[in-house]
This record gives structure tokens, sequence and C-alpha cells, in this order.
């Protein structure tokens, strides 16, 4: 079972991480797919280790009182020394994630200090991207059952009670738990209304793109791959007939031309599911050598049929087959939208909060670094009663890139 805490810091701390991408952006791979056959062994969790509880805060000998350090403040919302030191350890936990074994310890050690000194930066932003939500009246509860869901799955817990019991049992609070998921999907929803749909690529710049750049698409034979799983482990015996009619209908509904993502998104119990079920792109040798005898011989939007796996009942369609040499405009489109997008998403992400910025009162405790700006007045700690020192007042409506209204607006 993955570390839940640290889902949870990273999805608290990293708001800019998750931002919306244009239609077709792909994730990063998922591991390589093996072909065996169905096990029923039920998931050994002996070996897992739990994460360590948070330190306890600090308590006030003068009142008796448990008291939290405040370090920020933004409009009428607070930012403490736990979350903050949380943002930290996630920062950390994702650069060391990226690095894989890949990095000396140097470069990993430069990597971390870059990610925690933006740390406070991205707490600020998704209090204010959060506080945005609210004003526009987004809701994203549905998205937030699917989400849990779906750790809940890739964890291999039976039930949403064992999935509570084992949040609680690393030291978080369920509540907790679910509203850093619920302010993730919130600020994904705000940036992508109000940055990301006010971004376009034209057909011109791609193709500029592509003939500048050509030997950048000069590549091995690959195929991008995308599944759908419907999963058996834990299953008994005789619940194996329903889950391979579960499977066929699948495959039997993206033949008749539903689409293969947003089949795979309702039916897959896969952790690429929200992904529209995208594996990743393979070259020959990552791949089992089964697998890559078949799907190497598959052409862009060939389906396999329903395969079985130690998993369980595996789809496979093949999303596009690159032929080795230079590729063609038509196969690298997505691929040289993506790039774009991502190089003007960031700018106009930092423009966007720069904006949220001015129309808010922000003010950082001194000896706390945030890199986007922010007051340097003292900050008064206060005891901690969450519900009182967070209840909010009515924000005023924020016009997209406006100016900041004039005084007593």
């Amino acid at each position: 079972m993955r570390n839940l805490f640290v889902i949870a810091a990273l999805c608290a701390a990293l708001p800019l991480a998750a931002q919306d991408q244009p239609q077709g952006a792909p994730p990063k791979p998922a591991p390589a797919p093996t072909l065996e056959k169905p096990g029923m062994a039920a998931p050994d969790a002996k070996s897992e280790k739990p994460a360590k509880p948070a330190a306890p805060k600090t308590s006030n000998p003068d009142s008796g009182k448990t008291v939290e350090e405040i370090i920020a403040r933004v409009n009428n919302e607070i930012i403490t020394r736990s979350e903050y030191d949380k943002a930290r350890q996630a920062a950390e936990e994702e650069a060391k994630s990226e690095c894989q074994n890949r990095c000396t310890p140097e470069q990993l050690q430069i990597a971390v200090e870059d990610r925690q000194k933006n740390a406070l930066r991205d707490l600020v932003d998704q209090s204010l991207l959060v506080q945005r939500a609210k004003d526009m009246g987004v809701s994203v509860e549905p998205e937030v059952i699917k989400r849990l869901d779906a750790i809940r799955i890739e964890n291999k817990l039976p039930s949403m009670e064992a999935f509570e019991d084992a949040v609680k049992s690393q030291g978080m609070n369920w509540e907790d738990f679910k509203s850093n998921i619920r302010n993730t999907l919130l600020t994904q929803k705000v940036i992508g209304s109000e940055v990301g749909s006010h971004i376009t690529i034209s057909d011109e710049e791609v193709t500029k793109y592509y003939e500048v750049h050509k030997t950048e698409f000069v590549r091995p034979e690959q195929v991008a791959l995308r599944e759908i799983v419907v999963s058996t482990e834990g299953k008994r015996p005789e619940e194996l007939p329903d889950l391979k009619k579960k499977a066929d209908t699948a495959l039997k509904r993206v033949q008749d031309g539903e689409d293969f993502g947003e089949i795979a998104k309702r039916l897959s119990d896969g952790s690429t599911k929200s992904q529209g079920g995208f594996l990743g792109i393979y070259k020959r040798g990552e791949l089992s050598k089964e697998l890559e005898d078949k799907v190497f011989k598959m052409k862009r939007k060939e389906l396999t049929e329903v395969m079985e796996t130690k998993q369980g009942f595996l789809i496979l369609e093949v999303l596009e087959h690159y032929d080795e040499g230079e590729q063609s405009l038509a196969k690298v489109k997505n691929e040289i939208m993506d790039k774009l997008y991502s190089g003007r998403m960031e700018p106009a992400m930092r423009e966007y909060l720069k904006t949220l910025r001015e129309q808010s009162y922000v003010i950082i405790k001194p000896g706390y670094q945030d890199i986007a700006g922010g007051g340097g007045s003292e900050i008064q700690e206060v005891s901690a009663t969450p519900e009182a020192t967070k209840q909010k007042k009515p924000h005023r409506k924020i016009p997209l890139f406006g100016k900041k209204p004039a005084a007593g607006t």
C-alpha cells in the first residue's frame, strides 16, 4: 500500500503540479504491463510501514491550551506551521520520486531545495485558488468520491471503511485527508476555467514548431497504449465469470464505436482510469515478450482481445504506432500542442495568481520565505480552534486578469 500520508500531503501542497492539460496530454507512463494468469491471493500488507505521525503541536504554558503557529494569513484563512512542514515533506517526497535513482546525491539535494523553497508560495496560491472556487460556486463532491475510490483501489483496500482506518493509522485525520483532495480538485477547476481555457494553440503554430524541430521527432519504433482493467484481485473464483463478462462488455462497447478513454474512465479498475486508461509510450524491450509480440504487430486504434493477467482481465488499445525514423506531423501534433500549451501555462498561471494576490490580503510572518511576495508584519499566534479562526467573510468577485478595484468598491 502506498504511503497515504504522502498522497494527502502532495494533494494539499502542490496545486500547480495538477494543472489542467489540453485534451490528449499524456501523463507519465505507468510501469510496463506483463501478461500473467489471474492470482487470487489477497494483497500482503505485512511489509507496509505506517508513516510517522505529525509532530505534536506546541503547548502554551500560560493558558494550558494547544496553540498552532500561524505563519501566513490569506484573507480570512490562515496557514499554520504544521501545514508548511507537511508541504516541505511532500516537496521532498516528490523530488525523490522524480529522481528515481537517476540523480546523484548532490542533484537530489538541489532538487529538494528547489521544491521546498516554493512550499509556502504554493500554500498561499492554493488558498487563493480555493477561495476563488468558492466565490465561483464550484462544487467537486462527485469528483472527490471518485478520487477517493481510485486511491482505495490503488492501495488494494476492500472498502471505504478500511481506507478510512488506513488513513487514521498513519496519523491523519480522515476529514483533513478528504479536504486535501477536495482543495486540489477545486484548484484544478479554477485553473482550467480561468487560465487554461484562455490558452489556444493554432495549427499554424504547431506546423511552424514541427518544421523547426524536425530532428526532435526522429525516434525508434514505439507504441502508445491505453488499457481497461477489470480487477480480479481478492475476488472469489465464482465471481470471475461476471468479471469476465464486464470486460467483454467494455470491449464490445469500444468495438461498437464508443470512445476507449470514456469507457476506461467508467469501467476500468486500473490506476490509469482517471487518465482515460493511458499507460504510456513503449519501445521494444520495455514490455513483456508476449505483449510486445502482440502490440507491435497492431496498427493505430487496434484493440487486443480480453486477456487474463495476474491482476485481472486486460484490454489494450494501440493509441498510436510510431514507425522508426522521422515521425509525421499528424502523429506528433498532440505532443507539440502539449509542449506549446505547457510553455504558456506557467506564465499565465503566475499572472493570474498575481492578480488574485493584488486583490487579497496576504501577509507572511517574518522569517518565512514567500518568493511570490507578501507582507512582513508580525503575525500573532492564536489558540488552535480551526473552525473559529478560519471562519470567512464573503469575498469580492475577481475578474480574470482584472485590475485591482478602487478603494471603497
